[in-house]
């Protein structure tokens, strides 16, 4: 239940007001008039039933606005019993208790929210702060309403004090994530609550600011409902830093009140004209920014020039038609390609689409630009609000006696609900403790930027900025990932460790044996909450796996045979008697490899691939090259290296591999193991050079094998 009341002079108010000023163009609604509607309607007795009562009409208006075809009787019978119920009770400021509930049924009706969950905002408190149960409200309205009051309630139950914050918003979170139209709730109660702070004194106001900014704000952006996020910034900004907020206050008065020459809506005329010409269909807007972005913009850039106080948005039709107007302005402007983001091509993850561009303006300075459809723009201002029930079309709270269908595990399926939020309800299930789970979702809302990597399968994986391959393996793998034995990252074999960038493709590598588990090292490269809590609770329960002292490095395990000669070479000495050709051991040459030689000490001539790093250095040592030639013999010899995940009987395929090609081993190394990989090195003798290939092939067969080369080194 909401205490506080309306301070018209406090900052947070008047960030409020400014706020919603900017956004809409309006003022906002008189929270005293709703008061003295609502009492009046409790003295006159209720409305007729063929009529809303005057108190909700600001409602309806708003919800016809989004839903011309929405029943409004489910809203007049949903406000009856709010009133009623609520009667009698009053904020701190005086007014009656039921103009909460109405301010944040507003909030959610202006965002597009459908009929149930408009219902089951007018309902939120009743449960909780008056003698109506939640059977009662399941008779009345179904259960799908009384699902989203029972949420409601849980969260609203919860204490944000430091030592019961981990498991109450542990099971907020539980609540929340069957169905995020009760966090859409919880977020439109926070905002009335956060734009009626002022009675509060200044060290309560500071606790629920900075609880609202630490989670409910990163919560609000992670489900893409910017319009609640950007105004809790702004009023978590004027309590929390009043110094700053003023300051940027007067820039943005300053800005506008100057009387001069408005840089951006030239800006936007010039664009507008462009469209028209190129017969593309948008709308040019000037969204002006809110406080908290202007306060950044100048950190970032010092003084602030007129385009800095806004944006340019484009809305057109299609999708299509975002890239149109892309191309005109990158052709008729100058434009920042650095500046140039397609959130369309890849969405971010809490559901945001738009083209990101910039184009310098004429004083200058730097004119941002958004491009999307009218859909992208709802959903880019309203996230998941706008997307309407996650379970398709709501049958009437009255006739539903079953409510939504669950899914096959008993959950309730919500297909708008963001990927990161599934993740999220993953892993803390896995979470050992309460504390580890809030030390991780504290550090998982921390991070304000994302990436999408490319799966293998064509798949896609919404990380973390600075996330791993580590990381990439838990979000595809599950537990399945503490057999992961490397990664190749854009085709090419790359460590665990290595961090990702946007758009990257990544293969990750799962080793046969399904026992293997992680390394402790694996906690030094992994960011992910989900990633973390499995390493740890693996290795928790396999204290054998802990790292042991080291002990000294075992020497390569070496097999040496009989060394018979390779293929004939020969050499053309200028007026010299003939000198004995060998290959060289750094790149094992073999017909009909381009050769290159070079006399060495006892008159005898080595003979390196052409390509070999050992040529460009005898020839910066001012060393002459001999011209060497292959004989008639078939024959070679060819040292190869083999990459590969160490398992049992790895060395006996291999070996198997090699005879079965007909190929005779002269010696073999393999190195002790690092980071699960074993290098293995085969010197080889061949009957036919051209058989090098095939021998190849089968050697990258071998399961484990992930590479095998021929030798190149100094």
């Amino acid at each position: 239940m909401s205490a506080e009341a309306t301070n018209p002079v406090s900052a947070a108010e008047a960030a409020a007001t400014d706020t919603g000023v900017r956004r809409r163009g309006r003022a906002r609604l008189d929270l005293r008039r709703l008061g003295r509607a609502a009492l009046l309607g409790a003295t006159a007795g209720p409305a007729p039933r063929d009529r809303l009562p005057d108190a909700i009409s600001h409602v309806a208006e708003a919800h016809r606005a989004h839903h011309p075809e929405a029943d409004l009787s489910v809203l007049r019978r949903a406000y009856v019993l709010a009133e009623t119920s609520h009667r009698g009770q009053f904020r701190k400021s005086g007014e009656p208790y039921i103009t909460h509930p109405l301010a944040v049924t507003l909030i959610l009706a202006e965002l597009g929210a459908e009929t149930v969950t408009l219902t089951a905002s007018l309902l939120h408190d009743t449960v909780e702060d008056t003698e109506v149960t939640l059977d009662q409200v399941r008779r009345e309205f179904g259960d799908e309403v009384a699902y989203l009051v029972d949420g409601v309630t849980k969260v609203e139950k919860i204490d944000y004090g430091a030592a019961a914050e981990p498991e109450t918003f542990r099971k907020m979170l539980v609540a929340t994530g069957n169905d995020v139209r009760v966090m859409s709730i919880k977020l439109a109660d926070r905002l009335h609550n956060m734009r009626t702070l002022g009675v509060m004194r200044p060290e309560k106001q500071a606790r629920i600011a900075k609880v609202t900014r630490d989670v409910l704000i990163p919560l609000a952006e992670r489900l893409g409902v910017q319009a609640l996020k950007t105004e809790l910034e702004d009023l978590v900004f004027a309590i929390l830093h009043p110094e700053e907020y003023e300051a940027t206050r007067a820039l943005i008065a300053d800005a506008t009140g100057s009387g001069s020459p408005d840089a951006l809506a030239a800006v936007a005329d010039r664009v507008a004209a462009v469209l028209r010409e190129a017969d593309i269909a948008a709308e040019v807007l000037v969204r002006p920014r809110h406080f908290v972005s202007v306060h950044r913009v100048r950190l970032k850039r010092g003084d602030l020039r007129g385009c800095d106080f806004g944006r340019l948005l484009v809305l057109v039709a299609e999708d299509a038609d975002c890239y149109a107007v892309l191309g005109e302005l990158h052709t008729c402007f100058t434009p920042l390609i650095s500046e140039f983001k397609d959130f369309i091509a890849a969405p971010k993850f809490n559901l945001y689409q738009s083209l990101h561009t910039a184009i310098a303006a004429p004083d200058g300075g730097v004119a941002e630009v958004l491009i999307r459809t009218h859909r992208m723009h709802k959903v880019a201002e309203a996230g998941v609000v706008a997307l309407g029930s996650p379970h398709g079309t709501a049958p009437d709270p009255v006739e539903s006696a079953e409510g939504p269908e669950p899914a096959e595990d008993g959950e309730r399926t919500d297909p708008t609900r963001p990927g990161w939020l599934a993740r999220l309800l993953d892993w803390q299930e896995s979470a050992p403790d309460p504390d580890t789970f809030w030390s991780s979702l504290r550090a998982d809302l921390a991070e304000d930027h994302e990436i999408t990597v490319f799966r293998a399968d064509g798949g896609t994986l919404g990380l973390p900025a600075g996330a791993t391959c580590v990381d990439a393996a838990y979000a595809q793998h599950g537990e399945a990932a503490h057999a992961c034995l490397g990664a190749r990252v854009n085709g090419r074999l790359t460590p665990l460790s290595a961090v990702l960038s946007d758009g990257d493709t990544v293969q990750l590598l799962l080793a046969q044996d399904a026992g293997s588990g992680p390394s402790p090292a694996w906690l030094d490269h992994a960011r992910t909450p989900a990633a973390r809590i499995a390493i740890t609770s693996w290795l928790q329960a396999h204290p054998e796996a802990a790292p042991q002292p080291a002990a000294a490095p075992r020497p390569p395990l070496s097999v040496a045979a009989d060394r018979s000669s390779g293929a004939e070479l020969h050499a053309d000495l200028d007026g010299g008697p003939p000198a004995p050709v060998r290959a060289a051991g750094c790149c094992t040459p073999v017909p009909p490899d381009a050769i290159t030689g070079f006399l060495v000490r006892g008159g005898s001539v080595t003979a390196h691939r052409t390509g070999c790093p050992a040529v460009d250095v005898m020839r910066r040592l001012g060393r002459t090259p001999v011209p060497v030639r292959w004989g008639e013999a078939a024959h070679c010899r060819v040292t190869l290296v083999a990459e590969s995940f160490g398992r049992p009987g790895l060395l006996a395929d291999l070996t198997e591999a090699i005879a079965t090609a007909g190929a005779e081993v002269v010696s073999a190394t393999v190195e002790p193991p690092s980071e699960q990989r074993v290098r293995h090195t085969y010197t080889l003798q061949l009957a036919d050079a051209a058989e090098l290939p095939q021998l190849m092939r089968a050697m990258r067969d071998v399961p484990g094998v992930y590479d095998v080369g021929r030798t190149h080194r100094l």
